[in-house]
């Protein structure tokens, strides 16, 4: 590998969050609170480390696929590292543990918190804590396409090893920066659009903008303890769930619509009908339970069911109400939409429709060849054949996530853990949601665990939030030979 390339691209990634941090920064003094002082050295502190790495290193060549996976993933360890430090240098933790564990969620768009009392931290740390959700939504999917076009191509490889999203982009045959632009552009459109909603509806601008970079990213951090429940206002949780669901498709499919003008494109897409078809269907059976079972009246079973299955399914997190109280079907319903998660190529985490997708069409092709052994079939998807390797590779995705989660589950219940605690908080980590039951249910949070638990749980976050091989790679002892 060249370390001088890696140690450039690097430094400008640190560079950039340097640069992030001056929004949260002129809040704080705007507002003129005591937190401008751990922002503003922060920022310092980042520019510094960023700027000399810059200079020192030199970058020429192409990358190695090698160097792409180790750029994307010491790039976000990085982040989250030095994206703690306002937290300690303001003194909202003094854990290390702690503050890594709350920019790791940040960025990862997990949305699990350490927090106690998030309604404490003054408007600067509040913002950076959002702001966090919003670089790291977009971030893995063109961030690094968006700023150095050599990396981005191996990290479009990375994305494309997902069938539907990837037979979607050959389709399309997009330039790199300009698909990268077009993205990035319907990313800030979709934010200010939820801005205003949201200020029309009724919430104060601030809030609007924190509780936006948590929606279009898919984050879920809040800024008030009780989450979008404090405002107990019908129009914000509307305006809130539609920007989810859309914030939960396929970005490609915006970038589609921008190229051809037609918004059939929805309805041809198998994955887009299979993620809608799931959300309804969630919708309908978590309003039997709250209306039948839990005695909610009929608008209230629509209004908290469609805002929970949308916002579990999306990996976003928010939370209106309690459903560790509801009825044991509302919450193995919830717990299910954990490992569906939102479309291939949006800002949510977990499994992804499309690799689900690709799961019961091979499943049919299967019991079809139980009938027909003689028979020529192929997996199609959009009338297009999928290879058998990116079958491959979505089956062994699938293989590794389940195990992933089932010994995280261990890991948690030898340390003295519950069950229920275990399972959702290994879950709700790879899958970058927020909520689980148990201790870490939706009006609790994460701060009673060790400083190592925390650490293993950040770990998960990463490698849901980067796809799990693009992490699991650095650990084959191939990767470090020369050659």
């Amino acid at each position: 590998m060249n370390y001088q390339r890696i140690v450039y691209s690097l430094s400008i990634i640190l560079l950039i969050i340097g640069l992030a941090m001056l929004l949260p920064l002129f809040c704080s003094l705007y507002y003129g609170e005591t937190d401008s002082y751990a922002l503003a050295l922060s920022c310092g502190v980042i520019y510094l480390v960023g700027f000399l790495g810059f200079k020192k290193a030199k970058t020429e060549g192409e990358f190695l696929h090698k160097e792409v996976f180790f750029i994307v993933t010491v790039g976000w360890i990085l982040v989250s590292i030095f994206g703690s430090i306002p937290y300690l240098l303001s003194g909202t933790f003094t854990s290390f543990a702690d503050a890594f564990f709350e920019t790791m969620s940040g960025f990862t768009t997990t949305g699990a918190s350490v927090l106690t009392d998030v309604e404490a931290l003054p408007h600067g740390l509040l913002l950076w804590r959002s702001l966090t959700h919003w670089l790291g939504g977009m971030g893995i999917i063109v961030l690094f396409v968006a700023l150095f076009p050599s990396v981005g191509i191996g990290g479009m490889q990375m994305y494309q090893a997902e069938a539907p999203g990837g037979s979607l982009m050959k389709k399309i045959r997009p330039r790199i920066s300009e698909m990268a632009k077009v993205l990035w552009s319907i990313y800030l459109i979709m934010t200010i659009a939820e801005i205003i909603l949201l200020y029309i509806a009724g919430m104060p601008l601030f809030d609007a903008v924190c509780h936006t970079f948590g929606t279009v990213a898919t984050g879920g951090f809040s800024i008030k303890n009780a989450s979008i429940g404090y405002y107990n206002n019908a129009a914000i949780e509307w305006i809130i769930t539609i920007f989810m669901f859309l914030s939960g498709a396929n970005f490609a499919l915006y970038y589609t619509i921008y190229r051809r003008k037609k918004l059939s494109v929805f309805t041809h897409n198998n994955e887009f009908k299979l993620y809608t078809l799931i959300v309804l269907t969630a919708i309908i059976f978590e309003v039997y339970s709250l209306y039948s079972i839990s005695g909610y009246s009929i608008g209230d079973s629509i209004r908290e069911a469609a805002f929970l299955v949308v916002s579990i399914i999306t990996t976003t997190g928010f939370g209106t109400a309690d459903f560790a109280q509801w009825s044991f079907l509302g919450q193995v319903i919830l717990i299910s939409l954990m490992f569906v998660g939102g479309c291939t190529g949006s800002t949510g985490g977990s499994i992804k429709v499309g690799r689900i997708l690709v799961l019961i069409k091979q499943t049919k092709l299967e019991l079809q060849r139980c009938l027909h052994p003689r028979a020529v079939l192929s997996l199609k998807i959009d009338g297009e054949n999928v290879a058998h390797q990116n079958v491959l590779n979505v089956t062994v995705f699938f293989f590794l996530y389940i195990g992933i989660v089932l010994a995280g589950t261990i890991l948690m219940t030898v340390v003295g853990r519950d069950l229920i605690t275990s399972f959702t908080a290994a879950a709700t980590c790879l899958g970058n949601i927020g909520p689980g039951l148990g201790l870490v249910g939706p009006t609790k949070n994460f701060a009673f665990l060790s400083g190592g638990e925390k650490y293993f749980l950040s770990f998960l976050m990463l490698l849901g939030r980067l796809e799990i091989y693009t992490v699991l790679v650095l650990f084959l002892p191939s990767f470090w030979r020369k050659g």
